[in-house]
């Protein structure tokens, strides 16, 4: 039976709030902690992510899951995009800290719960979320193990911080479609600001090559949003991580939103059982 707590609000004095779920199994004990990280565009709850946090917490972990405070959900309405003035206002130092936050957390919201190790922290990341929890690996040893799906390699590159800087600068803000809700996605210059300023901090490069620690890289194949290569590029700073392609897999692993569908793609039960081997081999 998989306990599922859905929607905790961990409230942060002079920060916004993250909406947070857990999956864990009610009848096993010292079950390690994975905390999975969205990436660009997207929440907790976004296609089947719910079937793949099921899947491992049946095998003895608790899976959990969030909304970054700034991905532009609320409280309210975690799916999709209600607040895009705050989506506007991210940027990956808000991510990192956010992610410490879930961290700390997890260790006190379960540190008397007999089914939950909170000393034993695996992180797993989607895309953008992907070089999060590198970054974020590399700087916390709290951190054991490491799984990113579809990761991006370079911050510096991205859409994000990258484009005509001056107009940007200018007018303070500059928008990207969206195309599935058809919202236009405001990025304010701070995003450009916060990146310059941390840009030591936020070099993936350099922080996949300080890992220690036991590295999954999964990738699709036909990844037309975050090209193989730069799967290629982590595995190549980091020998001693795992590379796993799956084939025939796009950037969601073959899921989209919403997901109606009570069973995973075997895409992205390929990738389940691969994060499944890795965690528990």
């Amino acid at each position: 039976m998989i306990r599922k707590e859905k929607n905790i609000i961990l409230k942060r004095q002079d920060k916004k709030p993250i909406l947070i779920d857990a999956f864990y199994s009610e009848y096993k004990s010292n079950q390690p902690t994975v905390i999975f990280c969205h990436g660009y565009k997207g929440f907790k709850d976004w296609g089947a992510w719910n079937l793949l946090a099921e899947s491992i917490a049946k095998v003895g972990c608790c899976f959990i899951k969030f909304n970054f405070s700034h991905n532009g959900g609320t409280m309210e309405d975690p799916i999709d995009f209600p607040d895009l003035e705050a989506f506007g206002n991210n940027n990956y130092s808000k991510e990192l800290e956010d992610l410490n936050d879930v961290i700390d957390w997890s260790q006190n919201y379960y540190q008397n719960n007999s089914s939950i190790n909170t000393s034993q922290i695996w992180l797993i990341g989607h895309s953008r979320g992907g070089g999060i929890t590198i970054l974020k690996a590399s700087e916390d040893s709290r951190i054991s193990k490491l799984i990113t799906l579809a990761s991006v390699s370079d911050f510096e590159k991205r859409t994000s911080t990258t484009g005509n800087l001056e107009d940007w600068k200018k007018n303070g803000v500059k928008f990207v479609l969206n195309g599935r809700t058809k919202q236009q996605m405001p990025h304010y210059y701070q995003f450009y600001e916060d990146f310059k300023a941390n840009k030591k901090r936020l070099d993936i490069e350099s922080a996949e090559k300080r890992l220690t620690i036991p590295h999954l890289i999964i990738h699709g194949d036909e990844d037309t949003s975050v090209s193989i290569s730069e799967a290629m590029d982590l595995k190549k700073w980091n020998p001693k991580s795992q590379l796993k392609i799956i084939e025939g897999a796009d950037h969601v692993f073959n899921t989209k939103h919403p997901w109606k569908d009570s069973k995973m793609p075997k895409e992205l039960k390929e990738t389940s059982q691969s994060i499944l081997d890795f965690i528990l081999g």
